[in-house]
């Protein structure tokens, strides 16, 4: 009983607090999904909306086909609404969309693809619990296929540049065996023979019509929901000072011929540490270097030399 009343004193002080702070101050209108920010009054949260017109790598989404518009109306909640992860992107992108940008732009492929980065991995150095890493989200076993060296000291599927390069072959590839970078996008996910198989099978041309498994299913969805977010920041409330974002790395490269037996040796002796070695290096696997001949590597060290 005692326990009983002390939650009912609990709940109505509860209660108190809430009308007071409603009565305090007249509730903001909310406007283009921004509400004002004032301690004083409970949060408001609105749906967002879904514009009338939208495109994805040039391709036109048809948002009144049948369940479009809902599709994308729950990918673009989940990415207002999950603060945490989505304030990070748009602090990551302002460090890494510079370098993605201008090799999809040297490659060809669609600069809206630098968002698929994000869905993957969400601009970090990731490991899946399949086994895919990095950026991109590469396989150990098909990142060879598109150029990247995976050995005992080395990982190129962390490496941000050329994995990117990887990441574009292997979408126009896709691009070139649907004529859709919708498709190519969804082929990044489930590969191209399940795609292909499918729209074979359910006879339709297209992603927004095609009956997929719930990962690829929403996998486009969501690459598109993180554009509209990351495009309009403001729109959907959130907020960041420019002196808040990420800014590129600035590097010095050193090209490396032969082995490095040390790494935390090598860094040291080149005005660096290995904590700045490593975070600047993630393809570095090891503490070691193994160096094929004929091969050159180039190691990213802070431009400003550690005294």
């Amino acid at each position: 009983m005692p326990n009983a009343i002390l939650s009912t004193i609990a709940i109505a002080a509860s209660s108190l607090l809430f009308v007071t702070s409603v009565s305090s101050e007249t509730l903001p209108s909310v406007v283009n999904q921004t509400a004002v920010v004032n301690p004083t009054v409970v949060s408001v949260f609105v749906s967002p909306n879904i514009p009338d017109v939208l495109e994805l790598a040039g391709e036109r989404v048809p948002i009144d086909g049948f369940g479009v518009r809902e599709s994308l109306d729950k990918e673009l909640i989940v990415n207002t609404y999950r603060h945490s992860s989505t304030i990070l992107y748009l602090k990551k992108s302002s460090r890494w969309f510079p370098v993605i940008e201008k090799i999809l732009n040297e490659e060809g492929v669609p600069n809206d693809f630098k968002y698929l980065a994000v869905i993957e991995s969400g601009l970090s150095q990731v490991v899946s619990p399949a086994g895919a890493s990095g950026f991109w989200q590469f396989m150990k076993k098909t990142a060879p296929e598109y150029g990247l060296e995976v050995s005992a000291s080395v990982d190129e599927r962390y490496d941000v540049e050329k994995s990117t390069r990887a990441a574009c072959h292997y979408l126009k590839e896709s691009y070139i065996r649907f004529g859709s970078w919708s498709l190519a996008a969804a082929s990044y996910n489930m590969g191209p023979y399940g795609v292909e198989k499918r729209l074979d099978e359910q006879s339709v041309d297209n992603y927004w019509d095609l009956h997929l498994n719930s990962e690829t299913g929403r996998y486009v969805y969501r690459m598109l929901a993180i554009k509209e977010v990351m495009s309009s920041p403001e729109k959907y409330g959130f907020h960041i000072s420019s002196e808040n974002l990420y800014l590129p790395h600035e590097v010095r490269e050193l090209a490396v011929y032969e082995n490095i037996s040390n790494l935390n040796d090598f860094a040291l002796k080149n005005g660096s540490n290995l904590k700045e070695l490593k975070a600047l290096n993630p393809w570095l696997r090891k503490g070691y270097l193994t160096v094929k001949p004929g091969k050159t590597y180039f190691i990213s060290l802070p431009k400003i030399v550690t005294e």
